[in-house]
């Protein structure tokens, strides 16, 4: 009986290590994904992929897939209104789909001068040409973060894309001065990226809201439409206010003033004493001026003292002036907009040198605009407040609680308050005296 228990024992564990070796052996192959763009299946075809190379042009490309001479002339008269030969630079990418048959005959080319867009042109039949574009995705993104020794750097240490470098200078151009943050200021970015066919990445699409940290202060920037059929867009603080001035604060990009609006000063070329109603800035002959903010071309031409002058008027209060140009570019009536190129630096008119004198009214009065308290954008309109107030505070929670938990905080959020604006005051109607109550008065006085 021992021998046979035995036995069995062996003939068990024989079995089971067969059902365990099996089991371990046996793997699910997962189906392979088929390649798909262009709306083309590539399994379906025979592929060849090709760039443009130094020497080549579109004929040349053409010949290297083995098409006659007939054929490469009808492709280039078919697709010659769809695509521009220009855009045929080096390194652009051709790809052809051959059949998978004995003939191996191309049935569609695909050309692409960027990520994004193709032409397609189909051989099957007839040449057909399609211009098209991929499929985009966007997916949102919110970091938060410390600025190090610059903005540029302090992106790439979060890896960000640094395009968004120019979105944030643009919303914070009139707030914050970047060169004089300082290191270890926080900040939060919350922003949507562009993606091709889900995978390729192709950039940052818009900035969806933000705050950094500067001289002690968090300065939020919201984007915001107050009118639906103008669809502007401006950037707003947590309590509504503009971000953006209505002024630039100078005419130049590079700032360089020589001299200031005073009521006396000696004038270098006239060799005298007499008032200065503007703000000199130098700068070389040919350097773009730009005007300050948004207006019409009063305007444009020539006196013996400014030269070649433009004027600006932007609205019932405000007109800005800039002189001694060496070339105007905007003709009288021309709308303009803030950071338009209006004009080049020179030294025509009475100029001891190249330079633009930057001139501003208030009301028909030239005065100083160094000293000027200039208004913001266009004001948020009191009855798209509470729009606006909803809008913000989901995007305003966001960025709070990214940056507590990158910096390990306790997350206490504040939702935006909009500014207090003072009451009117309430002036109470005095109730007319009843005779009984004027009696008792009279009976108490008794």
């Amino acid at each position: 009986m021992k021998k046979y228990s035995i036995l069995l024992l062996l003939l068990f564990s024989l079995f089971s290590c067969k059902k365990s070796e099996e089991e371990v052996w046996v793997d699910e192959v997962e189906p392979v994904k088929p390649i798909v763009d262009f709306g083309i299946n590539f399994s379906d075809y025979n592929v060849d992929q090709d760039t443009v190379q130094y020497y080549d042009n579109f004929t040349r490309i053409l010949k290297r897939q083995n098409l006659s001479n007939k054929k490469i002339n009808q492709i280039i008269e078919k697709v010659k209104d769809s695509l521009d030969l220009k855009l045929i630079k080096r390194k652009k990418a051709f790809t052809f789909f051959r059949s998978k048959d004995r003939y191996n005959k191309v049935q569609f080319m695909v050309f692409q001068p960027d990520q994004l867009n193709y032409i397609l042109v189909d051989l099957r039949d007839s040449i057909v040409v399609y211009k098209q574009a991929r499929p985009l995705t966007f997916k949102i993104r919110t970091i938060a973060g410390k600025l190090s020794s610059s903005l540029s750097e302090t992106l790439r240490n979060e890896n960000i894309d640094i395009s968004i470098k120019k979105k944030l200078i643009k919303v914070y151009a009139w707030s914050i001065d970047f060169f004089k943050s300082k290191k270890g200021d926080k900040f939060a970015i919350s922003f949507t990226e562009r993606y091709i066919n889900d995978t390729i990445y192709d950039g940052i699409d818009s900035l969806r809201c933000a705050f950094f940290e500067y001289k002690g202060k968090k300065i939020y920037a919201f984007p915001f439409v107050q009118d639906s059929i103008k669809g502007k867009t401006d950037y707003y603080d947590d309590e509504g206010n503009a971000l953006r001035n209505f002024f630039l604060k100078a005419p130049l990009k590079v700032i360089n003033i020589t001299s200031k609006y005073t009521l006396k000063r000696f004038h270098p070329v006239q060799q005298i004493w007499k008032p200065h109603y503007g703000t000199d800035y130098a700068a070389p002959t040919g350097t773009p001026i730009m005007t300050t903010a948004t207006g019409v071309v009063e305007m444009a031409g020539y006196t013996a003292g400014n030269g070649n002058f433009v004027k600006v008027k932007h609205d019932k209060t405000y007109s800005t002036q800039y002189l001694h140009m060496s070339k105007i570019l905007v003709k009288r009536g021309q709308s303009v907009k803030q950071g338009d190129i209006i004009g080049k630096v020179g030294s025509t008119g009475l100029a001891s040198g190249p330079h633009v004198c930057y001139r501003f009214w208030k009301n028909g009065k030239e005065v100083d605009a160094l000293k000027l308290k200039l208004p913001n954008s266009e004001p948020m309109d009191a009855k798209n407040k509470p729009r606006y107030f909803k809008y913000i505070t989901p995007l305003k929670r966001e960025l709070d609680s990214v940056a507590a938990v990158k910096f390990k905080e306790p997350f206490r959020f504040e939702p935006p308050k909009p500014r207090k604006e003072e009451p009117e005051p309430i002036v109470e109607e005095e109730q007319p005296k009843s005779k009984k109550a004027s009696k008792s008065k009279k009976k108490k006085r008794r």
